[in-house]
């Protein structure tokens, strides 16, 4: 009974205030911390996937397809320049909260503005787009503050303990908004004989499942930010934000990382726009003629668990070599297994598992070599002002994936998609280029255990 409490969640031996303050704090990590980081991927790939599903299968075509919904990763970029506010303006959990809220209400709206036909005018879409842009803000918010509480709410320990399952969590979001939802809507239009009712009934479904989140957040998220804002104040002058800002582009080499930032996934960039369209497509408009449920299995289920595999494995890899050594083959685990679409393109299978195995291979090289991307961003943002630094680069991240989407439904219709993936493979130069340019400062031992 005298002994130091070894188990503080467990309140025994524990002072009567401080289990009062162990009860404010909130429930044990486990309760919040996989459900929250859930949430905040399940947004992110609704807009910005399974936004392009819809909209293929309502009949917009792929050059306004394209561009419309790559413009929806701006508030992704755009996201470095309204964080202050969400340190300064009432608290990280209020915030997630309310993003939850309005996410809920957006997607049941997206629902309810849906096209009540197929292929109709660009007109019909407006509402839609406008509402996914509303919800791409709103989810990028609820970005920030989930981060935010996250780092608040734990002390360094927990936070090391718990970032591989928020990850985790992560990457079940993406199975669920690019694979679970697909194969759902697709169930769907077939039973209801009716496209646009199918959509509205799964938006509908988002919006509900973003609403019970919520509620489940509002009891089980603690409560830290009234005792640190005793500890530290919530200000942040504009000369301080204005600086940290500056320093980033002061920094050595900032030519060629920001070249790095945003040609480095440029094959992938392009492929990927087009993948759920080349899915979709009949045969002789050079698709592959899937249904919607079938292209939920394969880009959004087995495409995202060996995108997931090929990330474990390329963090085991740089973990054993560093950084410096596995540049070039993350590079060209990268860029070189899109050809697997230009193969599909050129030579159309008769069944669904090859389609399966070109998509396995090329998600699980892009997952590899996207090990290397995130740890060149954790490298170059180190310094003085680190957080804002990573903000930085993850803003030039968005833009890596936004500024080629907007050519990419133009470039296929003028060349096919043969073409368009010869295109692609020709793309996978500027990832060399960029590669090799990087500084040869880069420490030998960086990321090696």
């Amino acid at each position: 009974r005298n002994r130091p409490q070894e188990c503080p969640e467990a309140g025994f031996g524990v002072k009567r205030q401080d289990r009062r303050h162990l009860a404010l704090a909130g429930r044990s990590p486990w309760t919040w911390v996989p459900t929250l980081y859930f949430v905040e991927g399940v947004p992110y790939f609704l807009v910005n996937n399974l936004s392009v599903v819809m909209f293929k299968r309502l009949g917009m075509g792929n050059a306004e397809l394209a561009f419309w919904t790559s413009l929806l990763y701006l508030p992704w970029v755009a996201k470095p320049l309204w964080s202050p506010l969400v340190d300064v303006v009432r608290s990280k959990r209020w915030w997630i909260l309310a993003m939850q809220l309005a996410l809920a209400a957006s997607f049941a709206a997206v629902a309810l503005l849906l096209p009540r036909r197929t292929g109709a005018a660009f007109g019909p879409f407006v509402p839609s787009l406008v509402l996914f842009h509303l919800a791409a803000v709103l989810s990028a918010t609820h970005d920030i503050a989930a981060d935010g509480f996250y780092m608040l709410a734990l002390d360094a320990h927990r936070q090391s303990l718990f970032v591989g399952i928020r990850s985790t969590f992560y990457r079940l979001a993406g199975i669920f908004g690019q694979g679970i939802l697909v194969v759902v809507a697709g169930i769907l239009e077939t039973r209801l004989g009716d496209i646009p009712r199918a959509w509205t009934a799964t938006f509908l479904g988002c919006g509900a499942l973003l609403l019970a989140a919520s509620a489940w957040h509002l009891f089980v998220l603690p409560r830290p930010e009234g005792e640190a804002a005793k500890e530290a104040p919530r200000a942040v002058g504009g000369k301080e934000f204005l600086r940290a800002f500056a320093t980033f582009f002061q920094k050595p080499f900032i030519g060629p990382a920001l070249a790095f930032l945003l040609l480095y996934r440029l094959p992938e960039a392009l492929a990927l726009k087009m993948l759920s369209p080349f899915l979709l497509d009949k045969p002789e408009a050079g698709g592959l003629g899937l249904s919607t449920a079938q292209t939920g299995i394969v880009f959004g289920t087995v495409g995202v668990a060996a995108l997931t595999v090929g990330g474990i494995l390329g963090g085991i890899f740089a973990a054993r070599v560093g950084l410096k050594k596995s540049l070039w083959p993350m590079a060209a685990s990268l860029a070189l297994p899109c050809a697997a679409y230009l193969y599909l393109a050129l030579f159309p299978p008769a069944g669904m598992w090859p389609v399966c195995a070109c998509v396995a291979v090329d998600q699980f090289g892009y997952g590899f070599g996207w090990t290397a991307y995130m740890l060149f961003m954790m490298w170059f943002s180190q310094g003085e002002y680190a957080t804002s630094h990573y903000a930085v680069c993850t803003a030039g991240m968005a833009a890596g994936m936004m500024l080629p989407g907007f050519v990419a439904g133009v470039l296929q219709e003028w060349l096919g998609y043969a073409g368009f993936f010869a295109l692609v493979m020709v793309a996978c130069l500027a990832t060399a280029a960029v590669t090799a340019s990087l500084p040869k400062r880069i420490p030998a031992d960086y990321a090696r255990k």
